[in-house]
């Protein structure tokens, strides 16, 4: 008797756990999908500030990323000194008022970088602002250590943490709103761009510096303008990275800043679209390679190889398409 009911067991079993198995897939590729959703709109809120500064001037700014660590940090210790001074305000209120000042800080650091290294460097060779980029990016790191010391440092917790739960996967409130905010700085930019007086001095600066002048556009001051324009986004990004994380130090701008150059060579460089796309792709193929890459390999490669994909990614892309999924059109840089 004992060896019939253990063989309908094994029976029900046989017949129940491929379907839980396959339950269990799906719910990892949803909440990966949505990892990867918000990881890639963090990617791409920084990819923007690379893309509209080399379709303006043709530079890569390697400092962008250090930028995004300045708007956290500075984020980190305005939340400190708000808490302090008024420690019954409301969490969202308290993070707005990091967000705002964090965004007026990076902007004015951009603009006095943009001013002090690479205006002077604007018609030499291509290789003497890469290098100034490299070094400026450097500089600020150690700065930062300076001013903030080197340790790690826990970040407030200002957002309900509740997870909101789906269709077995969760979602935190920050999550939420950091995919809300790549939605309005995207359209934000895209009407800045094709809309006013601004985005069609870019675009002519863009096309030819030189015949913008004639025309009346003051290239410096648009030029001033769009390294502004993408601090704010990466401080925007920095403060909802360090949200997500929970933690902030000197070198945090490093790896994301590297990832959103990937990402908008990915999209196309100089493409506003393109860097959005890219971000997204990539932080998707991201979260769902290090969902799957532990199962797929045995357990032999962990979910910590995710970097990985980034740049394999990149390496094919470039093979096959060098100038990014969607190219690069210069009516639309900028």
């Amino acid at each position: 008797m004992r060896g019939t009911f253990s063989l309908g067991v094994h029976a029900a079993c046989h017949l129940e756990c491929p379907q839980n198995n396959k339950r269990h897939l799906m719910e990892i590729l949803l909440q990966q999908t949505i990892n990867g959703l918000v990881l890639g709109s963090m990617y791409a809120l920084i990819a923007l500030g690379y893309t509209m500064v080399y379709g303006v001037i043709n530079l890569i700014n390697f400092a962008h990323g250090d930028v995004l660590m300045v708007g956290a940090l500075t984020s980190w210790s305005v939340i400190g000194l708000m808490q302090d001074a008024t420690p019954g305000a409301p969490g969202w209120l308290v993070l707005l008022g990091a967000m705002l000042i964090a965004c007026v800080v990076c902007g004015t650091l951009n603009f006095v970088i943009e001013k002090v290294a690479y205006r002077p460097l604007r018609n030499s060779p291509r290789l003497a602002p890469l290098i100034t980029a490299i070094g400026m990016s450097l500089l600020l790191q150690t700065l930062a250590q300076i001013i903030w010391k080197p340790n790690y440092k826990p970040y407030p917790t200002l957002l309900p943490s509740e997870p909101i739960a789906f269709g077995g996967a969760v979602i935190t409130p920050t999550q939420i709103l950091i995919l809300a905010l790549t939605a309005i700085c995207l359209a934000a930019l895209m009407w800045l761009v094709n809309r006013t007086r601004l985005g069609r001095a870019m675009r002519a600066t863009a096309e030819n510096p030189r015949v913008a002048a004639l025309m009346g556009v003051k290239p410096d001051t648009v030029i001033s303008a769009t390294f502004i324009i993408g601090a704010v986004l990466a401080a925007i990004a920095g403060v909802m990275y360090a949200a997500n994380y929970g933690t902030v130090q000197h070198s945090m701008g490093f790896l994301p800043g590297l990832k959103a150059f990937t990402a908008a060579v990915f999209g196309g460089i100089g493409n506003l679209g393109g860097a959005v796309l890219g971000g997204i792709l990539l932080g998707l193929i991201e979260s769902i390679g290090a969902g799957y890459i532990g199962p797929l390999t045995g357990g032999v490669l962990g979910s910590h190889y995710a970097d990985i994909f980034a740049f394999v990614v990149l390496i094919v892309v470039l093979t096959l398409r060098p100038s990014g999924l969607l190219g690069e059109r210069v009516a639309d840089r900028a």
